[in-house]
C-alpha cells in the first residue's frame, strides 16, 4: 500500500467535539426502567401469592399476619432484585473485558481506541481478521475482501476496492485497508452495535431438566393443595384461613426462585472464569464445556510458547551472483515482515533482521500474507527497476521459484533438516522483474518455538480427567512428530493427504491419533465435523480462517492472540495463552455444573419433604403443622444460604460432567423420605411424649425444618462424608446465620409462639442426629 499521509484523520479536539455531538458508537440497549423492574417483581407468580396470602389474612381478621407477610414480601422482592442485578453486572463486566479496540489516525499518528469512541470522519486501519466497527468507506485497499455474512447472511467474502463501503459487524477476510467512518451507532446501515458478548442465553440441558422437575413439583403442590382444601373444608375451617394456608403451601412448595438461583450460580461462575483468563461469550456453552472429552489444540501459542525466534539461517545464493550483500538480504527480509504484520513468524524475522543492522527500505507496495497465499510480498525499487520479494512457507516459495536442479536439492535438504529438528522454516525469495513468478530463493530461516513447560503435565492431567488432546498444526509431518513426542502425545500423526483420502478410516482410529499435520484451513473444519460425530469437541483457533471450525465445534475457543472476527464467533475467549488456561476453563465449568446439580438435589428434596409432610399431617389432623407466616419464613430463610451456593466448594468430577437423572431423582427421594420420617417422628414425640400445645408444636416444626433443611446442604454437596468435605466459608456462614435467626425467632417468639431454650436445643440435637441418618442413607446408596 502507498505511504500514509499524516494529515488524514481527525485531531483529538475534533474527535471529542464530534463524540459530544453524535454520541458514542453504540446503540443503547432498551433497558427496563426502575418502575418497570419493580412492576416485574410485583407481578411475578411468587409476589402474587404473597399479596394473596396477605389479603386473605386481612379478610380473615389476622391483620398482624398480614403485616408480617407484607414485610416478608418486600424482603423477597429485594432478594430477587439482588439476584437479577448480580447477573446483569456479570454480563456488563464481560462486555467490558471484550471491548473492541481499533487503530485510528488521531493527531497525525496511529492510536488504539475503543470502537465505542469512533466518530464520523475517523480514519482507521483494518487488516485480516479485524471486525469492521462502524459503516466505512475504503480510502486504500490491497487484496481486500470483506465477509459480511453476520449482517447480510451472504456466506462468501466480497472483493472491495477504493470508494466502496463495508457495514458495521462485517470483518476483513484478506488484505489491508484504510477506511473512513461514514456512520456510527444507530445511524449505521444495519443499526447493530458491535459487541463481543452474546447476552442472550439459551437453557442448557441440565437447566431444562431441573426446570422440568420444578414444574412437576409445582403440579404436585397444586394437587396436594386442592386435596387438602377439600379435607379442611369438610373439617369446617374458615375459608379465609384455608386460603391463606393453601397459598403459603404453594409459596414454600413450588421452587419459584429456582430459575433465578440457577442464573446467579452461572453468572458468578462466569466471573470466576474471567478471573482465570477465560471469558465466556455464550453462557449456554458452559454445560458443553463441562462435557468436553476431546480438545483439538493448535500447536503454536497453546502447546508452545509462541515466542518464536530465528534459531539459524542459511543463505542460498552468493551475494556476488545476485547483486545483494548479506545486509541487503536482511533489509529485504525486514521489509517483507513489517511490524504491522501480526504473524509471529514474520515478527521473529523482523527482530533478527534488526539485530543484523538491517537498514530501512522505501517500500512501493506490500501484499500481506494470509492462510491462502502463505506468503507476504513487498515491492521496492533497486537500481532503477521494480523488484518483488516474498517471505513465506518453503513449499509456496518452492512453487514460485525458478531454481536450477542443484540449488533445488540444497533448498529441499535445508527445509527437511529443519523439520526433523522440530524447527519451522520460512523462505525469502526475490524476482528482479517485479512479479511473483520465477523467484530466486535467497535464504531459509529456521524458527524455534519452545514447548510450554506446563504443557506436558497439563495434557496428562486432562487425559486423567477424561479429555483427549490432539494437536492440529499446519507444520510438516516431521515437525509434528517431534513436537508430539516432546509433549507426550501418544499415537500417530495423520497427514492431510490421509485425511482427504480416507476420512472414515481416520475417524475409526481416532483414539490412536496424536495429531494432524500439514493442515489447511478447510482441513481443520473437516477434522472438527468428523470428531463431533463421536466426541464432545472443543477446538482452538486464532485466525480468520479458523472461524468455520470454531463455529462448527461443540465449544469454539479463541486463544489470546486471536483476531477480533474469531473472538466474535467463539463460545469462549482466552485472555492469556497456553493449554493450562483451557484446562482451568474445563475444570471451572465442571464445578459450575456440579453446583447446579447439587442445588437441584437439595431443592427437590426440600420441596418433596415439605409437600408430603404437610399433606400427611393435614389429612390426619385436619390442620397444617405450620402457620402461614412460618411457612413463608421458611421459604425466605432458605433463600439466604442458597445465594452462597454459587461460591460453594465442590469436588471436580474425574470424567466429563453429564446429567444422571436417575441418580439425582433417587438421591433426592432418599433425602426427602429421611426428612419426612424425621418430621413425623418429631410430631409424635412432641404430641405424645412432650404433650406440647399445638402452637409450640408448630414452632418446633418451624425450627426443625429450617435447621434440618440447611444441614441437608452439607450432605447433598458432596459424595464424601459431609465432615470430610465441608462447604465453603460463605455457605457455612450463611447457614449458621439463618439457623441462629430461626432459633432466636423461636425462643423469643418473633412471628411464632415462643419455646424454651431446652426445646430449641432438642430440635438442634434431633436435626443433627437425623443428619447422620441422611448421611448414612447417602453412603449406602453411593456404595451399592
Amino acid at each position: 500500500m502507498p505511504p500514509i499521509e499524516k494529515n488524514i484523520g481527525l485531531t483529538s479536539a475534533e474527535a471529542a467535539k464530534r463524540l459530544q455531538e453524535y454520541g458514542p458508537n453504540l446503540i443503547e440497549e432498551k433497558k427496563q426502567s426502575i418502575l418497570m423492574r419493580i412492576w416485574h417483581w410485583v407481578a411475578s407468580p411468587m409476589s402474587v401469592m404473597f399479596i394473596a396470602a396477605g389479603g386473605l389474612s386481612v379478610f380473615g381478621g389476622h391483620e398482624e399476619d398480614a403485616w408480617i407477610i407484607g414485610a416478608l414480601f418486600v424482603m423477597n422482592v429485594g432478594v430477587g432484585a439482588w439476584h437479577e442485578a448480580k447477573a446483569d453486572t456479570a454480563i456488563e463486566k464481560l462486555k467490558a473485558k471484550l471491548a473492541v479496540i481499533v487503530k485510528a489516525m488521531r493527531d497525525g499518528e496511529w492510536k488504539e481506541i475503543r470502537s465505542a469512541d469512533l466518530v464520523l470522519g475517523d480514519v482507521i486501519r483494518l487488516g485480516v481478521g479485524d471486525l469492521v466497527p462502524a459503516d466505512v468507506s475504503f480510502l486504500q485497499a490491497r487484496n481486500l475482501t470483506v465477509n459480511d455474512s453476520v449482517v447480510t447472511g451472504e456466506s462468501l467474502p466480497k472483493s472491495k476496492a477504493v470508494g466502496e463501503s463495508a457495514y458495521s459487524g462485517s470483518f476483513i477476510s484478506t488484505g489491508l485497508s484504510l477506511a473512513q467512518v461514514t456512520a456510527t451507532g444507530s445511524r449505521t446501515y444495519f443499526g447493530k452495535t458491535l459487541t463481543m458478548v452474546d447476552p442472550s442465553r439459551g437453557r442448557s440441558n441440565l437447566e431444562k431438566d431441573i426446570l422440568s422437575v420444578s414444574r412437576f413439583l409445582s403440579v404436585i403442590s397444586i394437587i396436594v393443595m386442592i386435596a387438602l382444601t377439600g379435607v379442611l373444608l369438610a373439617a369446617r375451617l374458615p375459608i379465609s384461613e384455608i386460603g391463606t394456608l393453601d397459598i403459603s403451601l404453594l409459596i414454600a412448595g413450588i421452587p419459584v426462585a429456582l430459575p433465578t438461583v440457577m442464573t446467579l450460580i452461572i453468572s458468578v461462575g462466569v466471573m470466576e472464569l474471567a478471573k482465570k483468563s477465560v471469558i465466556v461469550r455464550r453462557l449456554s456453552s458452559l454445560e458443553d464445556l463441562a462435557n468436553v472429552n476431546l480438545l483439538l489444540s493448535d500447536k503454536t501459542g497453546t502447546l508452545t510458547e509462541n515466542r518464536i525466534t530465528v534459531a539459524g539461517v542459511s543463505l542460498l545464493a552468493s551475494p556476488l551472483g545476485t547483486g545483494w550483500d548479506e545486509k541487503t538480504i536482511w533489509s529485504i527480509a525486514a521489509a517483507a515482515a513489517p511490524r504491522t504484520d501480526i504473524n509471529p513468524l514474520a515478527a521473529a524475522v523482523a527482530d533478527e533482521a534488526e539485530k543484523h543492522g538491517a537498514s530501512a527500505m522505501t517500500v512501493a507496495d506490500f501484499i500481506p500474507g494470509d492462510s491462502e497465499r502463505k506468503r507476504a510480498t513487498v515491492f521496492f525499487d533497486h537500481d532503477g527497476r521494480r523488484v518483488a520479494a516474498s517471505l513465506g512457507a518453503p513449499q509456496t516459495i518452492r512453487e514460485l521459484s525458478a531454481m536450477e536442479a542443484q540449488a533445488a536439492v540444497r533448498y529441499d535438504s535445508l527445509v527437511s533438516e529443519a523439520a526433523k529438528k522440530g524447527y519451522r522454516a520460512l523462505a525469502l525469495a526475490v524476482s528482479p522483474d517485479g512479479s511473483e513468478a520465477k523467484m530466486l530463493p535467497l535464504a531459509v530461516f529456521f524458527l524455534a518455538d519452545e514447548i510450554r513447560p506446563e504443557a506436558k503435565e497439563t495434557i496428562g492431567f486432562m487425559t486423567d480427567h477424561g479429555v483427549s488432546v490432539k494437536m492440529v498444526t499446519g507444520d510438516g509431518y516431521d515437525v509434528a512428530v517431534q513436537v508430539a513426542s516432546e509433549l507426550g502425545l501418544s499415537g500417530r500423526i495423520v497427514k492431510r493427504s490421509e485425511l482427504d483420502r480416507d476420512p472414515e478410516g481416520v475417524r475409526s482410529g481416532f483414539s490412536g491419533v496424536a495429531g494432524f499435520a500439514e493442515v489447511m484451513p478447510k482441513d481443520k473444519y473437516d477434522i472438527v465435523t468428523l470428531a463431533k460425530r463421536d466426541f464432545v469437541t472443543a477446538v482452538t483457533g486464532d485466525g480468520v480462517n479458523d472461524v468455520p471450525p470454531v463455529k462448527a465445534a461443540t465449544v469454539g475457543i479463541a486463544v489470546s492472540n486471536a483476531v477480533d472476527a474469531l473472538k466474535g464467533a467463539a463460545d469462549i475467549v482466552l485472555s492469556s495463552s497456553g493449554i493450562a488456561v483451557i484446562k482451568d476453563a474445563i475444570i471451572e465449568a465442571r464445578k459450575i455444573f456440579v453446583r447446579l446439580y447439587n442445588y437441584s438435589v437439595y431443592r427437590i428434596s426440600e420441596s418433596f419433604r415439605l409437600i408430603v409432610t404437610i399433606a400427611v399431617i393435614g389429612f390426619i389432623f385436619h390442620t397444617y403443622p405450620l402457620s402461614p407466616v412460618q411457612i413463608i419464613l421458611i421459604a425466605l430463610l432458605n433463600d439466604i444460604p442458597i445465594i452462597t451456593l454459587a461460591y460453594d466448594r465442590v469436588t471436580v468430577p474425574q470424567a466429563p460432567a453429564s446429567i444422571d437423572a436417575r441418580r439425582r431423582f433417587t438421591l433426592s427421594t432418599i433425602f426427602g423420605f429421611v426428612g419426612i420420617a424425621n418430621s413425623m417422628f418429631l410430631l409424635w414425640f412432641a404430641v405424645a411424649v412432650l404433650h406440647a400445645p399445638w402452637a409450640a408444636v408448630q414452632t418446633l416444626f418451624f425450627l426443625k425444618l429450617t435447621v434440618s433443611g440447611h444441614m441437608l446442604i452439607y450432605i447433598a454437596h458432596t459424595e464424601k462424608p459431609w465432615y470430610k468435605f465441608l462447604p465453603s466459608k460463605q455457605v457455612i456462614l450463611a447457614t449458621s446465620l439463618t439457623q441462629l435467626i430461626a432459633t432466636a425467632m423461636s425462643v423469643f417468639g418473633l412471628f411464632t409462639a415462643p419455646i424454651s431454650i431446652g426445646y430449641a436445643a432438642l430440635v438442634w440435637g434431633w436435626s443433627f442426629a437425623w443428619m447422620q441418618v441422611g448421611e448414612g442413607a447417602k453412603r449406602l446408596y453411593n456404595g451399592r
